[in-house]
């Protein structure tokens, strides 16, 4: 049996790290008025004037949704008038840089907060890192009465904007429950990889 060398080693750790899925935490909020006794079953998106002003990237935003509702048993319709269902989903993101001396652990080196604030704006030298707020929503509608059925949000903060797998993995988030709620807001975590 051959020894594991450093090289190998490092190689099994990279490969590993590279298939590790790593984990979304978000706060989650439902409401339901989804009856006990219906069944998920035949969906179509409704767009908001807002929203058919952009369909690409609605259609992006959609796709992103299609798995979740679909693991919750939900069927695309081919035609969305005989949809059983009608889905709004939405996104937002906001971005803002953080000074990072704001950061509660950064440098403890013994100074007061205030002596570094002072030093680093008079230096010039205030470092910032970028932090971003993202939300989803997504609302089931009856799409015959246009009660609404379902109601689902995702959010959370991170370093970097929402790309596809991000929102997708927020929508999994948010419809994760279906069709029950519970404390609102609620963590929920989620599986996101790379």
């Amino acid at each position: 049996m051959r020894p594991i060398t450093p090289a190998i080693l490092l190689s099994m750790l990279l490969l590993g790290a590279c298939a590790t899925p790593h984990q979304l935490d978000n706060d989650v909020s439902t409401y339901s008025q989804w009856p006990t006794q219906r069944k998920p079953a035949s969906y179509a998106f409704e767009r908001l004037p807002s929203q058919e002003a952009r369909p690409e990237q609605q259609q992006q935003l959609e796709d992103a949704a299609r798995h979740a509702l679909e693991a919750a048993g939900f069927t695309s319709s081919a035609e969305p008038k005989d949809a059983d269902v009608s889905v709004q989903v939405g996104a937002r993101m906001s971005a803002a840089e953080r000074a990072i001396y704001e950061d509660p652990f950064y440098w403890r080196g013994g100074f007061s907060t205030r002596w570094r604030r002072g030093l680093h704006s008079s230096w010039g030298l205030v470092y910032t890192v970028p932090s971003y707020a993202r939300e989803v929503a997504l609302l089931i509608r009856d799409r015959k009465s246009g009660q609404v059925l379902y109601e689902a949000r995702a959010s959370n903060t991170g370093s970097s904007n929402a790309g596809p797998a991000l929102l997708s993995a927020m929508f999994d988030a948010a419809m994760k429950d279906f069709p029950h709620t519970g404390v609102n807001p609620r963590r929920v975590t989620v599986e996101l990889s790379q």
